[in-house]
């Protein structure tokens, strides 16, 4: 006879999830926290949230980006987004420089070891998307992020 363990816990029981089914926030919650969970598997070892990766793909895609529209692009308020970038900058994988137009407006650059970490990074967050999105076909795939999108708004 075996006992649960903290180490090797017993199977959750069956439960009705009733009205929850239908509900979009809860899925997406539950979906949030696979996606989470998967996510610090793969790229634990950086010590990255989904969060500063985005930030972190978005200054790529946008080199000098200021903080305002970087902040505005991932729906989060000046303030938060000043602490996001000190940790990126503490990592020294962005920089922020003043503008040549405003020298109040601070563009933000990928650093070479940001486009570094990246680069290593690139591999992993692949297999993670592969991994989320095992289930779904392409098709299927495609559908949910632009359904998600609209979500988003």
């Amino acid at each position: 006879m075996s006992h649960a363990t903290k180490r090797d816990p017993a199977p959750p029981p069956e439960l009705s999830h009733g009205t929850l089914e239908g509900l979009l926030g809860y899925q997406l919650r539950l979906a949030q926290v696979r996606v989470f969970d998967d996510f610090l598997k793969s790229l634990g070892r950086y010590e990255l949230t989904p969060g500063l990766l985005g930030v972190l793909y978005l200054v790529q895609a946008n080199p000098g980006i200021n903080q305002t529209d970087l902040a505005r692009a991932v729906q989060l308020d000046r303030s938060t987004m000043v602490g996001i970038l000190d940790k990126l900058t503490t990592r020294t994988w962005v920089e922020r420089r003043a503008s040549a137009d405003d020298r109040r407006v601070n563009g933000v650059w990928l650093t070479r070891a940001g486009s570094g970490a990246l680069k290593k990074m690139q591999a992993l967050v692949q297999e993670h998307e592969e991994r989320i999105a095992a289930n779904l076909s392409a098709t299927e795939r495609a559908t949910l992020a632009a359904l998600l999108q609209k979500v988003a708004g």
